[in-house]
């Protein structure tokens, strides 16, 4: 499936969770965020979430959640799926949100399982599908256990995925055996929520990924993506291969959101690496290991 063929998907293929890049004193700057999501768009990424756990949301104002999904649409326009990350663990919080974000144009929405709660799978059920009622808008549910507190069972994404808007799932629970299960009873489309799982979720039917270390190496994620949905596993695995030292880069040492902004920084990409409290820039001895990382794939800072 080629980057163009993957635009047909509601929510594109190669999705990278944006960072929210701030100015030096702390805000939100629009301008490099709207930079950003041009190139990533150039280097072949079909859609982006906006102000996902990478984009830093939980630190965000709803202002400035918004003012990063307008920014992002004037920049990309209709080149990519421009996804709203517009989950809390309030569901009527969320519905505001996710109305706000729905009259701003974005084309879908990223809802995260409602955190720090605890719902039972009963409530969980019923959160996720009164955001999706309250708009017209498709619905990837996200399933992250390990940042939530509690898993959607896999029974309950098989009920969820009857509701006529809720079309997707981002699978961060790292359980293969759980995620054939949805694989094998619904029409959602899976994304791996795991940048090292891509190449086996595929290789059962998941139709891409939601990324934070494509923000690195975005070409070569579109290429892992292209050559598993054509079956061509043997380049897959290259890809897959050739990756690994990347996504240990990203995502092995610190947050994401604090390795993917120091990185790209190095990369020239964006100025500076701020993250918002409690986040904080890594140290002497993680960025060490964030560029022995990166020297092993081929990336010398």
């Amino acid at each position: 499936m080629s980057a163009s063929d993957a635009s047909n998907r509601p929510f594109g293929t190669l999705v990278p969770a944006m960072v929210t890049p701030f100015t030096l004193d702390g805000e939100v700057d629009y301008k490099q965020a709207a930079e950003l999501a041009i190139k990533l768009v150039d280097d072949g990424c079909d859609g982006l979430v906006v102000t996902g756990t990478t984009g830093e949301t939980s630190t965000l104002t709803d202002e400035e959640n918004l003012g990063m999904f307008a920014a992002v649409l004037e920049a990309v326009g209709d080149r990519a799926r421009v996804i709203a990350g517009t989950g809390t663990n309030d569901t009527r919080h969320s519905i505001s949100l996710s109305r706000r974000a729905a009259a701003l144009g974005v084309h879908g929405l990223l809802i995260v399982t409602p955190y720090y709660n605890k719902p039972s799978q009963a409530g969980i059920q019923a959160h996720f599908e009164a955001i999706a009622d309250s708009t017209e808008l498709p619905v990837m549910v996200y399933d992250i256990p390990g940042r939530a507190g509690v898993a959607i069972s896999t029974e309950t994404i098989i009920k969820l995925a009857d509701h006529p808007r809720i079309i997707a799932l981002k699978d961060a629970k790292a359980d293969y055996a759980q995620t054939t299960r949805v694989l094998a009873n619904t029409d959602l489309e899976v994304y791996s929520g795991d940048d090292g799982l891509t190449l086996p979720l595929m290789a059962a039917g998941a139709i891409g990924l939601v990324s934070v270390s494509a923000h690195i190496a975005p070409q070569k994620f579109r290429a892992l993506i292209d050559a598993a949905a054509a079956g061509d596993f043997g380049t897959a695995r290259r890809l897959h291969f050739d990756l690994d030292p990347v996504i240990r880069a990203a995502m092995g040492h610190v947050q994401g959101a604090v390795a993917v902004k120091q990185i790209l920084k190095w990369q020239g990409i964006l100025s500076n690496s701020v993250v918002r409290l409690p986040l904080v820039e890594p140290g002497e001895d993680e960025i060490a290991m964030i560029k022995a990382d990166l020297a092993e794939a081929g990336m010398e800072f």
